[in-house]
């Protein structure tokens, strides 16, 4: 071991010194010489920390960034935390509120789970606590079990948490990243504009101050706006529309600055400032939010009751897919943008540690935030050490202006709600899936439908199952097209650019797609339809360049219609077969069906194989000749030029 560190000593005494020469020769400022020696630094303590320990580096994964901490980054994470801290706390208090759960709760799920997940995940810049699609599927499914922001629901919210931790950790520990991949951006879409409308819909009694029956849904709540619009306290909307157009305001004028927090204090005062105006009657009813508490996270049990247990169990399934779906996917967006290469299946085990220890610590469920995330991206992090900077700092936070949150107006917080649910639609997002994909619109359509009208759990098992179902269908109707040889001289590519006629004796398709098990029918039919309407074509060669997989259905199909040809006196023939398909077809045995001197690979003149075997007559008095061949002779070697017949040229 000493010898290992006297060598990395010695390679890093020797860089240093030969460095500084280069530095000093070419005038280069001491500053950017002392970068370099960091990072070649940093890369010396990673190798050694690579060739040592890697088992210890994939059970902490901590590890493999800690080398890059220095004065420098630690500054810069401070900053991106402290941000972080400020913008999540009123975020914290309205994904909360959106929840049913204590506001309190929402700055809980900021802290333990965070630290958790920036610890244990892969990606430098995802931050995770609470979310507002996840805050959304625990109320609308939660509150059928137990009234919101009773100590009941607080329990069974937490069982929740604890299931969708297990469940996520399960699947990162067996490797199933791959499955986030079968929920589609346009069912995210799709969810996440119907999930902004039923956030909406729900602040529309505290935005109004029209009172409102319990878990109505979203065209009920229209319908009592509608019908009670004379019920309206003017007191209460002002205060939610002076909150409104400054949050507004704010952000398009000052995108940098948390509107939040500036729409929060400016509801917080005028709403002061109102009760204080002598003769106003009423103005001093405006309901505020109950002060939070000034506690850290408490240590609590989840109820494991085998009740508890199976009421929660398809709870956390949905919110263990949704979260997910999250996190993976601003990871990866964030990962593009900072050339960073972020591992599926580590942020799964991330996101399920960091759900579990929560559970214990007072926090609902939690996942990547886009808007954190971005933010501390932007913010110049560049370890996760700012996602645990901002926890910590949330908890210095919490412990000082908890007491204040007694001033803040439930209109204030509706407002702010207001604009947290017209960020979730995408319009442009929308806008581009409607203009492109008609398949694609009619799975964003039905899953923002069933969000509005449906347990939101289920809405995202539609848009997925809606997605599979058109994927499928797409995928078993692959494209076979008619192509002919290139008419450019020395070419030996098939194009279905060449304005040439059929050969009434072979004919060439291209098969654009994968030949399986649900492709096979469509494939037979199509092939067997090309002699059915012309007899005279009884050769087939496919040009399988488009064909990437192949399953033992298709092998079959295809060693059957290769019997079946031989039997009309004709062939089937291969061009460009992949290497894997081709590996298929010997595993099988089917290559003994199909012929392996039918097997061309590129380049080969496949044409010139089999237009030896075609009838001679028919061939004679073809008025067409689009190959090569049949310009100098006749398929049994007789001249071409004792037959006065004018061949066909490109159109």
């Amino acid at each position: 071991m000493r010898v290992e560190e006297a060598q990395v000593q010695n390679r890093t005494r020797d860089y240093t010194e030969k460095g500084r020469r280069v530095a000093v020769g070419a005038g280069i400022a001491d500053n950017r010489f002392r970068n370099a020696q960091h990072i070649h630094l940093v890369g010396l303590k990673d190798s050694y920390a690579a060739h040592f320990a890697p088992r210890l580096v994939r059970l902490l994964p901590f590890l493999h960034w800690w080398p890059r901490v220095n004065r420098v980054t630690l500054h810069a994470d401070a900053v991106a935390g402290m941000i972080g801290a400020i913008v999540v706390l009123p975020q914290g208090v309205a994904f909360a509120t959106i929840a049913g759960m204590p506001p309190e709760y929402g700055l809980y799920a900021a802290i333990v789970p965070a630290i958790v997940a920036a610890l244990f995940g892969s990606s430098w810049h995802l931050v995770s606590g609470p979310t507002t699609a996840i805050s959304i599927v625990i109320y609308s499914t939660m509150s059928t079990l137990a009234e919101p922001f009773s100590p009941a629901y607080v329990e069974l919210v937490l069982l929740s948490t604890f299931l969708t931790g297990v469940f996520q950790l399960a699947m990162g520990l067996g490797r199933l990243g791959v499955l986030v991949n079968f929920i589609s951006h346009t069912v995210v879409v799709g969810f996440t504009a119907g999930a902004g409308l039923l956030i909406a819909g729900t602040q529309i009694q505290h935005f109004f101050g029209i009172p409102m029956e319990r878990g109505m849904s979203f065209a009920e709540s229209i319908h009592a706006f509608l019908t009670r619009f004379g019920e309206l306290n003017w007191y209460v909307t002002l205060v939610g529309l002076v909150t409104l157009l400054t949050g507004i305001m704010v952000r398009r004028r000052y995108p940098r600055f948390p509107y939040m927090i500036a729409a929060m204090l400016i509801g917080a005062v005028f709403t002061l400032g109102l009760a204080a105006i002598p003769g106003l009657p009423g103005a001093d009813t405006i309901p505020t939010v109950a002060a939070l508490s000034a506690a850290l996270p408490q240590f609590s049990l989840p109820p494991f009751s085998l009740e508890a247990l199976r009421k929660t169990a398809s709870i956390a399934v949905a919110i263990t897919m949704l979260g997910l779906t999250e996190a993976v996917s601003i990871a990866r967006a964030i990962g593009l943008r900072s050339e960073q290469r972020v591992n599926g299946n580590q942020e799964f085990i991330g996101q399920g540690l960091a759900n579990i220890a929560g559970s214990f610590f007072s926090a609902y469920a939690s996942s990547g935030s886009f808007n954190r995330s971005g933010l501390n991206y932007e913010a110049g992090a560049k370890t996760p050490l700012a996602a645990v900077f901002a926890a910590l700092m949330l908890i210095a936070i919490l412990i000082l202006v908890a007491p204040l949150a007694r001033y803040l107006p439930i209109p204030t917080m509706a407002a702010i709600l207001f604009l947290v649910a017209w960020g979730l639609i995408d319009f442009k997002a929308i806008h581009a899936i409607v203009r492109t994909s008609r398949s694609e619109t009619a799975v964003l359509a039905v899953t923002l439908v069933a969000t509005l009208t449906a347990q939101l759990e289920f809405a995202i098992y539609i848009g997925v199952v809606l997605s599979l179902m058109l994927y499928l269908s797409r995928t078993s109707r692959p494209r076979i097209v008619d192509v002919k040889p290139d008419p450019t001289e020395h070419s030996y590519l098939f194009t279905t650019q060449s304005g040439l006629p059929d050969c009434p004796q072979i004919k060439i398709v291209r098969i654009n797609g994968s030949v399986f098990f649900g492709a096979v029918d469509h494939v037979q039919r199509v092939l067997q339809s090309i002699d059915a309407d012309t007899p005279t074509q009884k050769h087939l060669l496919i040009d399988a360049t488009g064909v990437n997989f192949i399953d033992v259905a298709g092998a079959e199909m295809l060693a059957l219609e290769a019997r079946r040809r031989r039997r009309l006196g004709g062939g089937l023939y291969l061009y460009r077969v992949n290497d894997e398909v081709l590996k298929l077809l010997e595993r099988g045995g089917y290559l003994d069906d199909i012929g392996k001197d039918n097997i061309f690979p590129v380049k080969a003149r496949a044409v010139g194989f089999i237009y030896p075997k075609i009838d001679v007559e028919i061939c004679r008095t073809c008025p067409v000749q689009i190959f090569r061949e049949c310009r100098t002779s006749l398929p049994n070697g007789e001249p071409r030029e004792t037959v006065r017949i004018v061949p066909a040229v490109a159109t």
